[in-house]
């Protein structure tokens, strides 16, 4: 055993039928070595013993290559448990998170907040942002199935303000994102928009958002671009204020007709506004 030998598959089947081993292939053990090596510990002789040194050739020892030493050897390994890095949900419910508490279960009223204004959502971080997008989507998806429930059974569905609630929160914390985001663009770059650009008129005379674009022949030379028109004649000013007009008699009549539906709704249901009142 002191010099170094190279035995092929078949001698080293015979030396593990001799050692005890009934059935080896030459495979079993270069996965073995690869393991021994990867953990950082000596290498073994096929015909046993351990590996001294590069130099000092091969060694006997007592120990031989067996299943068991390699199952008792592992034992040591620790494993890490598989695990997320990312849990939404609460471990022990399932679809049950589809659904309404059951305590809710035959109400016509359920009790719920107020949704999130912009003044709060500013004041969140943008960790605090994710998990509530997460929470609030968690009860929008509730409150659908509840819904779909509800038109299923041609019952009315309880407190159906409440997903207009959430919607609206939503919204508005999609309008504090962007609205960071933007801040964090001018700060780096200077751009208002995503896309650089600038305000222009088009031929109607209205102010709209030109995107600036990459093309792959000059603007002098490009016939596509020298038909677009980035100004207005003066005949076109009368129907800029008729449409503004419009706009505005629009607008005025939007909030007269807002108005009006309150207070037929208060003097339709005069309780409901002694209760918002209280």
């Amino acid at each position: 055993c002191g010099k170094r030998i190279r035995l092929s598959w078949r001698a080293v089947a015979r030396a593990a039928e001799n050692c005890g081993i009934e059935a080896v292939s030459w495979r079993w053990l270069r996965s073995v070595a690869l393991f021994r090596r990867s953990c950082g510990w000596p290498e073994l002789h096929p015909l046993g013993g351990h590996r001294r040194g590069p130099s000092s050739g091969w060694g006997c020892s007592s120990l031989r290559l067996t299943r068991h030493v390699l199952q008792k050897e592992t034992a040591k390994v620790e494993r890490i448990p598989p695990c997320a890095l990312l849990h939404a949900s609460f471990p022990l419910r399932g679809l049950e998170e589809f659904f309404d508490d059951p305590k809710n279960w035959g109400e016509t009223e359920v009790k719920s907040g107020d949704s999130w204004t912009v003044e709060q959502l500013r004041g969140k971080s943008n960790e605090d942002l994710h998990k509530l997008w997460y929470v609030l989507l968690k009860e929008r998806n509730m409150l659908l199935t509840v819904e779909q429930e509800a038109k299923r059974q041609a019952l009315p569905m309880p407190s159906p303000e409440r997903l207009e609630k959430v919607e609206k929160s939503m919204e508005r914390m999609d309008q504090v994102i962007q609205e960071r985001e933007d801040a964090l663009r001018l700060l780096q770059t200077g751009q208002e928009k995503e896309w650089p650009g600038e305000w222009r008129y088009d031929y109607l005379g209205r102010v709209i958002w030109y995107t600036f674009r990459e093309w792959p022949i000059p603007w002098h030379l490009n016939s596509k671009h020298n038909r677009k028109r980035f100004y207005f004649l003066k005949n076109v000013e009368r129907f800029n204020r008729l449409r503004l007009e419009k706009y505005l008699t629009e607008q005025y009549k939007e909030k007269k007709r807002k108005i009006n539906r309150q207070r037929k709704l208060l003097k339709k249901f005069p309780h409901l506004a002694q209760k918002s009142q209280s």
